[in-house]
């Protein structure tokens, strides 16, 4: 194995620091996020060994190279093309859950205090309480920081799904919109808000519609349409029977549902209303 090579293959593709580790061995790290990639000989192709703190990523990297059976942290790679985008795809994932962990860092920590506030609704006004200067930065404070927070999911978002549509694979920028399935507004904590699961990156005329609750999807991340879309508009918007989600996981399934389940009552709303 020449390390001369696998140190370039991995300074292009995240990782910029190349350590001998004996045996032949070779970790690799970056400071952009903590996860450490140990290169090893095989026989046959390239061996790796993902450490890193964040508990789904080697789940995530399953969907496109196998764990080796008896070590779900190890991967056989064919050649020095596999682990380039072996490593990308590493790198991609790892600052996506780095942005998500560090978050707290950006806009407070996630005590009740600090936690980014939900919009409440307006109470009616009493003469005892804050002055309206300080009702007025306090508002300045929540929409600053709510601004951050969106930005910082937009980013995750962004290297989640490798900068394309959750649907349609657009990669277009500034068509992509980050939609959240459980709303900033209903979220409790922090936590949910900037979780990268609570959500799809999608084109604009998706994400509007999704928001509405016009779309959703189930379980397979099959599309599903409201009947108050016909056949007509859903022409003119781009939606085809089969449109399905990229790929869904485990995690994304409890925001999915309650996406879906807003979905089904307003659909059943439209089904009685006069």
């Amino acid at each position: 194995m020449n390390e001369t090579l696998i140190a370039h293959v991995a300074t292009n593709n995240g990782f910029d620091m190349a350590t001998p580790a004996g045996n032949g061995s070779i970790t690799l790290t970056t400071a952009r996020h903590e996860t450490r990639a140990v290169i090893s000989p095989w026989l046959t192709g390239i061996g790796v060994i993902i450490q890193s703190p964040y508990p789904n990523l080697v789940a995530e990297l399953a969907r496109s190279v196998p764990p080796w059976p008896s070590r779900n942290d190890q991967f056989h790679l064919a050649d020095l093309e596999q682990l380039a985008a072996f490593l990308r795809r590493t790198t991609q994932l790892s600052m996506a859950f780095r942005k998500q962990q560090g978050a707290a860092m950006h806009i407070g920590h996630s005590s009740t205090s600090d936690a980014i506030p939900a919009p409440q609704p307006e109470a009616p006004p009493d003469i005892n309480s804050q002055s309206p200067t300080l009702s007025a930065e306090t508002e300045i404070e929540r929409i600053r920081r709510e601004r951050i927070g969106q930005n910082i999911y937009r980013k995750a978002l962004m290297e989640y799904w490798r900068g394309a549509c959750a649907v349609t694979g657009i990669t277009l920028p500034e068509v992509l919109r980050a939609s959240h399935a459980k709303p900033w507004a209903e979220c409790t904590r922090d936590a949910e808000r900037l979780d990268v699961f609570n959500g799809f990156l999608l084109v604009a005329n998706l994400d509007a519609l999704f928001d509405r609750f016009l779309v959703s999807f189930d379980d397979q991340g099959k599309l599903m349409v409201s009947p108050r879309l016909s056949a007509v508009e859903m022409q003119k918007l781009g939606l085809t029977q089969g449109m399905k989600l990229r790929w869904v996981e485990k995690q994304h399934l409890p925001y999915l549902h309650w996406h879906r389940n807003q979905f089904i009552l307003a659909t059943s709303n439209h089904d009685v209303a006069p």
